[in-house]
């Protein structure tokens, strides 16, 4: 081994440790990205379910009032609250669908140094497969 190859080993080592981190750091993201979609997901489910109990409940509670007599239905106090809270829920769910919307479209964050590195290691061995990738990562 000459001077140069002795010199370049570590660099082209340096350069396939920081890809590799880069790599790592950004599986790690999309890993964590997916955790948090799938609790907002849950909890979305779960504001679904008592908007559809508030449903039913609102329902009957006119079926209940009609049926008893009473004018002015939807002027009730205890028929409001249940709109009230079926608004607030709404909101809420609204709020929920957004913040994983946000989640979805968030990038990694990206380090220049290992974006830089990554570039330098041989760009003209990349593959088609690996060209697609990129292309649908800076797309997200």
């Amino acid at each position: 081994m000459n001077k140069n190859d002795q010199e370049q080993t570590p660099s082209t080592s340096e350069k396939l440790w920081k890809a590799t981190r880069h790599t790592f750091s950004a599986a790690t993201f999309k890993a964590n990205q997916y955790k948090q979609v799938v609790q907002k997901k849950i909890d979305l489910g779960a504001v679904h379910r008592k908007i559809d109990h508030l449903h039913s409940e609102l329902g009957k509670q006119i079926d209940d009032c009609r049926a008893a007599g009473h004018s002015q239905i939807l002027e009730r106090d205890d028929v409001v609250q249940i709109l009230h809270k079926l608004d607030s829920l709404k909101k809420a769910a609204a709020l929920l669908e957004e913040e994983i919307e946000s989640i979805r479209t968030e990038l990694p964050p990206e380090d220049q140094d290992s974006a830089e590195q990554a570039e330098d290691i041989e760009p003209e061995t990349e593959t088609e497969t690996d060209e697609q990738k990129r292309t649908d990562r800076e797309s997200e």
